[in-house]
């Protein structure tokens, strides 16, 4: 693959960029109307939208990328140049992303994950905007695998391929249902009251309100309750909505060769499509929130080589069917019972420590309580509140002791933790690049340590809590014998 010279995106960008920066001024152009429409200005301050219009066009115009000599880099920048240049061999993954208005344009965007740690926008290596037919064949190329179903082929390419793709999971709109167990909702809830009422105070729409002679009139507490049903109804319809909007048309596929390879893509207004190389999925993911847990549901991502956890790359299943999600890491895992085995549990110490962890701060608040009520001689019902936070600790450590365990099947290290956040990991033992073994002086004197398998993918580690140590010692032994015989030999 050589492109050695410089080229520029596609020129139907030229109607990207420029609404797209006007956007991104939108909240200063704003403030420029209010105030020259209150001082009486003049059309000067319209002008003020040539601005974020001359930043579209210069985005453009400054903007090239290359792939030449095994590297792919983009260059951009006018006064301030900026050049990102990665060598193929660091490609991670490979994003094909296309909003509604690239969409509209026939475009799409190739963002091109090499494993970075920075989030900084700037560190990205995005190819915005190719044509959607080139995008999804660049992105074959650069991962080395034959193009999805969604790209466009030759008429008779199809009698050449080895093996057809193999479909592994596909959407159901049913699973909107779990979509109110996720929180999304409550931050969108949120992100929407926020800044629509900065927004209406920027337009003075409470200026001429008076909070003293402001009543509804009805009871307060039948204005809370309502309130309250109306933050509830609001919340499940984003999440819903957030939901169907994301993960719209989700496909898990997989592309048999040498090497194979995953691919995703989802999306109802912007669509995203992402391929992952067998040899960089280094294990998966099993999310199970307290909410999405009750209800018998769970979310899986993947733990992928030089990628980061938190990447929406990673998404190997939206939040579904727990029996549907360990389907799909038996598949992806070639191996159901890293997914699905019993796990051995840490003993009565680890136990322990979960209860002393869990009651420590509730203690706390119940003999603030205690003193507050000895020092005031108010009623002692106002120890209610403390006794259901001592409840709700004993519950959720004793859900956490019953999650804590730890298991080596079908080369898998499987591990798996917390209660209101509960995550079961399983990393291939041949992904493992180091143990650390680490313990406070509370974890010795209980006999206990912190067993941590290093990865190159998804968080960079994948934890064993409060082990007993000669278990630990024992696992890593027996997951990399070569590994950690010599330090037993030099024992």
């Amino acid at each position: 693959m050589t492109q050695a010279e410089w080229q520029r995106l596609d020129a139907r960008m030229l109607l990207v960029h420029p609404v797209r920066e006007v956007l991104r001024f939108l909240p200063v152009l704003l403030g420029l109307f209010v105030a020259g429409s209150a001082s009486g200005g003049g059309p000067w301050q319209y002008l003020g939208v040539l601005v974020p219009v001359v930043l579209g066009l210069m985005r453009y115009l400054t903007t090239r990328f290359r792939i030449a000599h095994g590297r792919v880099e983009l260059r951009r920048g006018l006064l301030n140049r900026h050049v990102l240049s990665t060598p193929l061999d660091r490609v991670r993954t490979v994003d094909v992303t296309a909003s509604l208005i690239h969409r509209l344009l026939g475009l799409a965007t190739v963002r091109i994950g090499t494993g970075t740690a920075s989030s900084d926008s700037d560190e990205r290596l995005d190819l915005d905007g190719l044509p959607a037919e080139r995008a999804r064949g660049l992105r074959a190329e650069l991962l080395h695998v034959a193009p999805s179903a969604g790209a466009s082929e030759p008429a008779d390419a199809g009698r050449h391929r080895p093996e057809e793709e193999r479909k592994v999971l596909r959407f159901d709109p049913s699973w909107a249902r779990y979509a109110p167990l996720t929180g999304s909702g409550a931050v969108i809830t949120a992100g929407l009251f926020g800044g629509g009422a900065q927004l209406m105070s920027e337009l003075g729409a409470f200026s001429d309100v008076d909070a003293s002679d402001w009543s509804l009139g009805i009871p307060l507490w039948v204005a809370v309750v309502v309130g309250a049903l109306c933050l509830v109804v609001g919340v499940a319809v984003l999440s819903v909505a957030g939901y169907l909007v994301t993960n719209w048309d989700f496909r898990l596929t997989h592309s048999p060769g040498a090497p194979g390879s995953w691919h995703l893509s989802r999306g109802l207004l912007t669509t995203r499509e992402t391929s992952i190389d067998d040899e960089r999925l280094a294990g998966v993911g099993i999310g199970e929130p307290l909410t999405l847990r009750l209800a018998g549901a769970a979310r899986l991502t993947a733990i992928v080589t030089g990628l980061g956890s938190e990447a929406s790359s990673a998404v190997l299943a939206p939040p579904a069917p727990r029996d549907e999600v360990l389907r799909v890491a038996g598949r992806v895992l070639d191996a159901d019972s890293p997914a699905t085995t019993g796990l051995v549990g840490h003993g009565p110490a680890a136990t322990r420590r979960r209860y002393v962890r869990a009651l420590g701060p509730a203690t706390v608040v119940v003999a603030v309580a205690v003193v507050v009520v000895l020092a005031s001689g108010w009623s002692w019902w106002l120890m209610v509140g403390p006794a259901l936070v001592v409840a709700g600790a004993v519950v959720v450590a004793a859900d956490r002791a019953r999650s804590l365990g730890h298991a080596l099947t079908e080369g898998y290290v499987v591990a798996r933790s917390g209660s209101l956040a509960r995550r079961r990991e399983a990393l291939e033992v041949d992904h493992v690049i180091g143990w650390t073994f680490r313990s406070t002086w509370f974890q010795r004197r209980a006999g206990l340590t912190t067993l941590v398998a290093t990865t190159a993918g998804g968080r960079q580690s994948v934890t064993l809590l409060d082990v007993p140590e000669g278990r630990a010692v024992e696992l890593a032994r027996l997951a990399l014998p070569e590994l950690t015989g010599k330090f037993q030999r030099a024992d």
